[in-house]
Formats: structure tokens, C-alpha cells, sequence
């Protein structure tokens, strides 16, 4: 749906799915962005949000902590604090923190993964046992 020029994606996609692709974006640059140029990649990617949306998100994002931002002229730019990986990593530590049985959760997320999967833990483990 359409409204004032602008597509309705907020209404499809909650608060957290839109968190994600703008910080797909950003994860995505190389340099720091302006709520300018998010919004125009997410309407290049046909995801058209308010200018607005944007700028409150990215907003949110740095009151998280998962943003950095700077004064440029009369906006902020905006990067990651961390990248995709580092992302990923922290959260896997906060649910198993918050596993109760932290052995248990272990014990079945090994059992989860494939054996690709499985040897890559394996040789991470090796590599920080050498260090």
C-alpha cells in the first residue's frame, strides 16, 4: 500500500525486521552513513520507508549501543560499532546466558549442528586451547 508517495513497509514489517535491514545496510558500507543514504538504498531495494522511519530508527539503534554516530553538517552519520560477526558472537553469549542450564544448552546445540559446522567449532576451540 501506498501512502503520499511513500510504501507502507513499517506496517508489514515490525520495529526489529526493519532494525535488520538497515543494519544490513550499514554492515554493508564502508563508511559511515547518513539517514539520507539508508533511506535511499531502501528505496532502491524497493523497501521505501518515511525519511522519517529512518532517522528514528537509526536513533533506537544508537541509543542500543549497535550504532556510532558523528555530526556531518547538519545530519549524523552512522556506523556499526561492531560488525556482523562480532554482532552475532555477543548475542550467541547473552542467550546462553540466559539458558538457565547452560551445560544442557550447549550439550544441545552441538547435537543441533551439522558435522561442517561441528569440525569449525572444533578448530576454534583448538585455536583458542593454543593461545
Amino acid at each position: 500500500m501506498r501512502l503520499g508517495g511513500q510504501y507502507l513497509l513499517m506496517a508489514k514489517l515490525g520495529r526489529g525486521e526493519l532494525e535488520a535491514r538497515v543494519m544490513d545496510i550499514l554492515w554493508a558500507s564502508d563508511v559511515a552513513m547518513t539517514p539520507r543514504d539508508v533511506h535511499d538504498v531502501l528505496r532502491r531495494r524497493r523497501q521505501g520507508v518515511a525519511y522519517t522511519t529512518v532517522m528514528t530508527i537509526l536513533v533506537r539503534l544508537w541509543q542500543k549501543g549497535m550504532l556510532h554516530r558523528e555530526e556531518s553538517g547538519r545530519a549524523f552519520e552512522y556506523a556499526p560499532v561492531a560488525s556482523r560477526v562480532e554482532w552475532t558472537a555477543q548475542r550467541m553469549r547473552e542467550v546462553l546466558r540466559g539458558a538457565g542450564d547452560r551445560d544442557a544448552a550447549l550439550t544441545h546445540f552441538a547435537r543441533s549442528i551439522d558435522t561442517r559446522e561441528a569440525a569449525q567449532l572444533r578448530r576454534a576451540l583448538d585455536r583458542r586451547r593454543r593461545r
